[in-house]
């Protein structure tokens, strides 16, 4: 949804950025429920309007004050002046206190709606599939959501505060100026509006494509930027420090070449904009002389048309930025919106049941399932795991192993054939209900950028410290954290890379401990760690899985040797099946496996010697 072409990220932008982004915006401004935030709107509303009025109430002040001035001076024309310039000074504080405080009562709806739009945001992201996630560009959705969260402030401010209340001043101005000087100014202050907003919407449109691409490369960098730094020590291993370089100069330099364009366009608008409204200026401004000339204008007059025109331009030039703000806005909420719309591929079924758990058995039932229409992985996979059991599934790589533990969670839904847990189907139950009822210990164990005790505590939301610990130990990695000064409260860093594969291992195993699953999955769970620390691991892991139904998806054959039954899979099916001895004796795939690691082994500790 994000990726894709210039011309087709063009196009989708120019369908979104529009009045159908405001309209999905507003909701998020008018909140439903919140009777506390619509008053708020209507007091700063309010404010709106009497800062509006004062200000078009100044210039007649000023203006009759230099009348007064001009006039001859008399006691009674100079406290004229002096009431006059005391009401203009005191019309400005109020303009600014009104303004101000209608900053003060809006604050709250603005980051209100800030907050809401994002949560939506993180929450519609934690709904998309994994494919999704798999599919993405790292850094790239975050710096989407950065950006349209922020452009949500400016569209709620410039919309409420700059546009509607510079339409009413314009109106206001247009009557004035038609009672006071006839029509002809009216006509040119309005043809120069006109070509003014032509000429800027016809640029803006222009400056926003650049935008758009500009967005895209930015992206593009952030996320060569973040893949590269998550890959440090691969990095690091290879020597590979230029070429990263040379890899993030492309990409930035890219970047920085569409900037300079966004920049220069700017810079043209701006001249542009600014030869309209002087033209309009200088010829108001000689217009009212010649009608002091004749006799039909005085000096306040031309102090009038001057300051209105001042007042008036000031947050018309100020729409120019506005209207370029709000594009370039469209276009962020688009992006971010496009995530929103992102299709969830794995839905619960409406009014779906919890999963209940009595004896969790699990069974696969003519499974097809594949990543892609045109590459199967898994063809009619049928198995059965019965309450309590151990089972191990085998098979070379890329013969389905881990696809079966994505099933299993439901992180897909297979094309064909059902998955089923104590007779329950899991496409019919809540996702968040199944899951609740599986605990995993993965290959590579991800933990998060936080404490020790909050990556073990990650495993049931409510567990206190007491039960962190015990899970702890029962994972065997109390005795490591007692030793270190902060204990739980240990940082692990990023990914978890500040502790040891087996460290991370043991967390994640009391992490899993402390959910107490009824169904226990072992994904290649020791294959990255040294023979020691797998024998350590594989202690643990046999002693906490007692009781539970575990599937055990290994590479090592010695790991499972002892598992209640061993299926062995082979392009997406099970082609044998069978305790360990049993499938030595068959002399088929299995043995043949067992006997290639076991060589692997023995040609390992020649060479060690």
């Amino acid at each position: 949804m994000i990726r894709g072409t210039g011309r087709q990220y063009e196009g989708e932008l120019s369908e979104q950025a529009g009045w159908a982004t405001v309209r999905r915006f507003l909701p998020y401004l008018w909140p439903k429920g919140r009777p506390d935030l619509r008053r708020r709107i209507l007091i700063a509303a309010l404010f709106v309007i009497i800062a509006k009025a004062i200000v078009l109430s100044i210039p007649f002040a000023y203006a009759r004050a230099v009348d007064a001035m001009a006039a001859e001076s008399t006691d009674e024309a100079l406290w004229a002046a002096l009431a006059l310039v005391v009401a203009y000074a005191a019309g400005r504080f109020a303009t600014t206190f009104f303004d101000q405080t209608r900053n003060m009562v809006f604050n709250r709806v603005g980051q209100d709606a800030v907050r809401d739009l994002s949560e939506d945001v993180f929450e519609r992201l934690h709904k998309l599939s994994l494919r999704f996630h798999l599919s993405r560009r790292t850094g790239e959705i975050t710096r989407v959501i950065e950006r349209g969260t922020k452009s949500i402030s400016n569209m709620i401010y410039f919309l409420l505060f700059n546009i509607m209340p510079t339409a009413i001043e314009l109106v206001v101005v247009a009557a004035i100026f038609y009672a006071l000087f006839g029509w002809e100014i009216v006509a040119a202050t309005g043809v120069t509006i006109v070509a003014f907003i032509w000429i800027t919407q016809a640029i803006t449109e222009w400056r926003t494509r650049l935008r758009a691409k500009m967005n895209e490369l930015d992206g593009t960098a952030m996320a060569r930027a973040v893949d590269s730094l998550l890959n440090y020590e691969t990095v690091k291993y290879f020597g590979a420090e230029k070429r990263e370089r040379r890899r993030y100069a492309s990409a930035a330099s890219a970047y920085a070449e569409a900037a300079i364009q966004t920049d220069n366009s700017l810079g043209l608008l701006n001249i542009v904009q600014a030869f309209i409204l002087q033209l309009m200026m200088g010829g108001a401004m000689a217009w009212t002389v010649w009608g002091w000339s004749q006799g039909r204008f005085s000096v306040g007059d031309l102090v009038l048309v001057n300051t209105y025109l001042l007042q008036l331009f000031r947050p018309l030039d100020m729409l120019g930025w506005v209207y370029r703000t709000i594009r370039q806005g469209l276009v962020d909420m688009a992006q971010m919106f496009q995530l929103m719309d992102t299709n969830v591929e794995v839905e619960d079924t409406p009014g779906a049941p919890a999963l209940v758990v009595n004896r969790p058995t699990l069974a696969f039932e003519d499974v097809h399932f594949g990543y892609d229409k045109d590459r199967t992985i898994l063809h009619g996979l049928t198995f059965e795991v019965p309450a309590g059991q151990h089972h191990a599934l085998v098979g070379p790589s890329g013969a389905g192993k881990s696809t079966i533990g994505r099933l299993l969670f439901r992180f897909y839904d297979p094309q064909q054939g059902r998955i089923l847990i104590d007779g329950q189907d899991i496409a019919s139950v809540q996702q968040e209900s199944l899951r609740a009822h599986i605990g995993i210990v993965p290959q590579d164990s991800v933990l998060f950028n936080d404490t020790i005790g909050y990556n073990i505590g990650y495993g049931r939301e409510d567990a206190n410290e007491e039960e962190i610990i015990r899970a702890a130990r029962d994972a065997a990695i109390w005795p490591f954290i007692e030793k270190l000064p902060k204990g739980l409260e240990t940082e692990v860093g990023e990914r978890g890379l500040k502790l040891s594969g087996g460290e991370k291992q043991r967390v994640a195993i009391a992490r899993t401990l402390l959910k107490n699953p009824p169904i226990l999955l072992l994904d290649e769970a020791t294959s990255a760690l040294d023979t020691r620390t797998e024998q350590d691991i594989l202690t643990t892991l046999h002693r906490v899985s007692e009781g539970r139904t575990t599937i055990s998806i290994a590479h090592r054959l010695s790991t499972i040797a002892d598992a209640d039954l061993i299926h062995v899979i082979q392009d997406g099916r099970i082609c044998e099946q069978g305790h360990h001895a049993e499938l030595l004796r068959r002399d088929g795939l299995y043995a043949e496996m067992w006997n290639r690691q076991l060589s692997e082994e023995a040609e390992l500790e020649d060479a060690a010697e």
